[in-house]
């Protein structure tokens, strides 16, 4: 048991490491960069989409490497790969070279969440997956959270460069401490080889793509991306420009929901194990829609906080919570790994298109308010979609099946 919560702590800091660093680190460093190295705005603008086509990429890749060598060692790979990116930005000078490294830190990100599912599934018993995943789907805030601390301490003596080798090296220390526990655990073993199921090694059928479940998760996935990332993107815009808050309550906002977000996967997490994972996941969208009706109906005073909190509750447990339903329901890790992979590629399709329709509804309109009751309605139609969700209460009756059959 302890080894596996060690497991967990690891996965957690990875994500922490890939997202928190590899994506949202440069965010906060742009102006320093800029003022050192002179480039465009635009450019900035043209990382970020290659950072999105590198992680759809890369979450295909993780998907069918997974399936070959094991999840162990993809995320073993990512987590170097990563930390030799970070430490590289230290000493990065071409605006090219800095575009192509946080091109693969974002691919990085997807290769390391992938095979969670496959790794989580092997390590952590059925009744605690969800607690688990909320707990690693929370990492992306505790990086968020060193990134805010560092950026301050080194960035305005124009010491960027630090901040970037600093998590480098911290990167480098996960992914040691992966090699040592996750060998111990027998995470490095190839999934035909394992001895820790009694599943056999099946073949993906298309029949197993098309179920009914199955096309409702991507349908979900697809929609959260569509949601949840235009309201995280436009927020700033929205309280500083048409509402005209000031920026240190604008700052206290995203403050508090990055200081939830480090808690709410636990909490929310541990609820699904005791409540089940689809009332939970009503729930979590439930608080989108209520952040959004905030924001719209009422965006006044303290209001806008208590939205921001209510997203973060919801926000990062969720990407936690249905991985977690995916390795309870999937009848085996290759299938797992599939489906999650290509979640995470409608997750991201629907976030490109989201912050794309967001963008063009605002300036249509010449205000933020149609973006918010979009996605309020979104969250709504998320919530009737996971009442089509089977319960997970189906895979412990199959898995207790077939052992009785198999005896």
């Amino acid at each position: 048991m302890r080894i596996n919560a060690l497991i967990v702590v690891l996965l957690t800091g990875l994500v922490a490491a890939t997202f928190g660093f590899g994506i949202y680190l440069f965010s906060q460093l742009v102006p320093d960069m800029r003022a050192s190295l002179g480039f465009d705005i635009s450019y900035v603008g043209s990382i970020t989409a290659a950072g999105q086509f590198g992680y759809l990429i890369s979450a295909l890749l993780a998907a069918w490497l997974t399936a070959r060598v094991g999840g162990g060692w993809v995320i073993l790979g990512s987590g170097a790969v990563c930390a030799v990116a970070l430490l590289w930005l230290s000493q990065a000078h071409s605006v090219l070279l800095i575009g192509a490294l946080l091109t693969i830190l974002a691919g990085t990100a997807a290769s390391v969440f992938v095979p969670m599912v496959d790794v989580i599934a092997r390590s952590v018993a059925f009744r605690y997956r969800g607690m688990a995943m909320g707990l690693v789907s929370s990492g992306t805030s505790y990086g968020v959270f060193i990134n805010s601390l560092l950026v301050p301490m080194y960035a305005p003596q124009g010491e960027w460069r630090s901040v970037w080798w600093i998590v480098g090296l911290i990167t480098m220390l996960l992914a040691v401490a992966v090699v040592l526990v996750f060998k111990k655990a027998r995470l490095f073993v190839c999934p035909s080889d394992a001895t820790t199921t009694n599943e056999p090694t099946q073949r993906i059928g298309i029949s197993a793509l098309m179920q009914p479940w199955v096309l409702t998760v991507w349908t979900m996935t697809f929609l959260l991306g569509f949601s949840t990332f235009p309201f995280q993107n436009y927020l700033s815009s929205y309280l500083r420009t048409e509402l005209n808050f000031d920026v240190a309550y604008t700052a206290q906002i995203w403050a508090s929901i990055g200081f939830v977000g480090m808690f709410a996967g636990l909490a929310v997490g541990w609820l699904s194990d005791r409540i089940g994972l689809r009332v939970t996941m009503m729930l979590v969208y439930i608080c989108v829609a209520l952040a959004a009706l905030i924001l719209v109906v009422h965006p006044a005073g303290y209001w806008p906080l208590v939205a921001g909190v209510l997203f973060s509750v919801a926000f990062y447990p969720i990407f936690g919570l249905i991985p977690a339903y995916v390795s309870k329901m999937a009848s085996n890790a290759a299938l797992a790994v599939t489906l999650f992979g290509v979640a995470n590629i409608m997750q991201g399709v629907g976030g490109m298109m989201g912050n794309f329709c967001g963008g063009w509804l605002a300036s249509a309109n010449g205000s933020f308010v149609s973006v918010y009751v979009a996605i309020g309605v979104v969250a709504v139609v998320l919530a009737l979609l996971t009442l089509r969700l089977p319960g997970e209460e189906r895979a412990v009756q199959k898995r207790e099946s077939t052992a009785v059959a198999g005896s």
